[in-house]
């Protein structure tokens, strides 16, 4: 069978209120070929496989159950299944604009040497709610909102790398670098992350491009349950370890974390005060240092860890 010019997938877990408004958002776009929708279950209780096969007289969709819980398992599930050149993620609670795909195979179709793309994120509020008074421009990207302008950029620094719930990546390149690496993306109710800053460092290590386009818009729909303080709280917390995680794949572990940590959790605290009278900058800053907390956490445990070893 030839491959297809492009796989959309859509892995989802438990969000069957949002679900179908994704899959629809595929199903309707303007692209100027063939293309598949590939949803993975990964291990959903809910109306999931239902609403996925409401819709499955379109046989471009097709739908595959994941029962090992984890973003990135499922991802590359996906990328198992699909049988594009290029695979195009999209979040189970985002809708793409009508031409997603076409600006994002566009942009690989003439350049071989690009082998990650994304594009801009707008927020979708809850009906009735907006963004609160204490939500800086910065925790604003912890809900997926990402935007550097309206022109193409090629990403130079990995932290700015595509969201994942707009994101693609060349199969040959993702196949490469034996898929995503499991062990960091969201797992059940945990936020560990990072898989994508982490697949932008092994692009740019092997002279590869990672670009942002504008035009590939997708909206985010924002859970009411995440305007909570808390919810970002432990959010920070889980990018402080999945930090950690990430310096200990590219050979970062060691006693420098501790030393690390420590000065961002005190500059963070710092910070909070200088920023007292602004509630959304003391709430960031704030964040940021209950997040080293994490990084510290997950630092201490792999030293714990590399002692026992060395000892046995």
């Amino acid at each position: 069978m030839p491959k297809i010019p492009i796989s959309a997938i859509i892995c989802t877990h438990n969000r069957e209120k949002y679900l179908g408004a994704a899959i629809d958002s595929l199903l309707a776009q303007e692209f100027a070929g063939d293309f598949e929708v590939i949803v993975v279950d990964n291990g959903s209780s809910d109306r999931s496989r239902e609403i996925t096969e409401q819709r499955t007289y379109d046989p471009r969709l097709k739908y595959i159950f994941e029962p090992v819980l984890g973003l990135s398992v499922a991802r590359n599930t996906g990328a198992r299944v699909a049988t594009g050149e290029i695979l195009a993620y999209l979040d189970d609670d985002a809708e793409a604009s009508s031409h997603w795909l076409q600006a994002l195979y566009s942009a690989y179709k003439d350049n071989p040497n690009l082998a990650i793309a994304g594009g801009k994120v707008t927020l979708l509020w809850p009906q009735g709610m907006q963004s609160p008074s204490w939500l800086s421009t910065g925790l604003a990207a912890n809900l997926g909102a990402y935007d550097l302008g309206n022109s193409l950029v090629y990403i130079k620094d990995p932290g700015l790398t595509p969201r994942g719930l707009n994101y693609s990546i060349r199969r040959s390149f993702l196949e490469d670098i034996g898929g995503f690496d499991t062990n960091l993306g969201r797992v059940g109710k945990n936020l560990l992350s990072q898989e994508e800053l982490h697949t932008t460092e092994l692009a740019l290590e092997r002279g590869m491009q990672v670009a942002y386009l504008p035009e590939a818009l997708v909206a985010h729909n924002v859970a009411p349950e995440r305007l909570q303080r808390s919810w970002f709280l432990n959010r920070g917390w889980w990018q402080g370890i999945s930090d950690c995680y990430r310096e200990n794949l590219i050979g970062k572990p060691g006693i420098g974390q501790l030393l690390r940590g420590s000065e961002r959790f005190l500059r963070g605290l710092y910070k909070s005060l200088q920023h007292f009278s602004d509630p959304a900058e003391r709430f960031d800053k704030l964040v940021y240092a209950y997040g080293q907390i994490g990084y510290l956490n997950a630092a201490i445990k792999g030293l714990l860890l590399t002692s026992k070893k060395d000892n046995k």
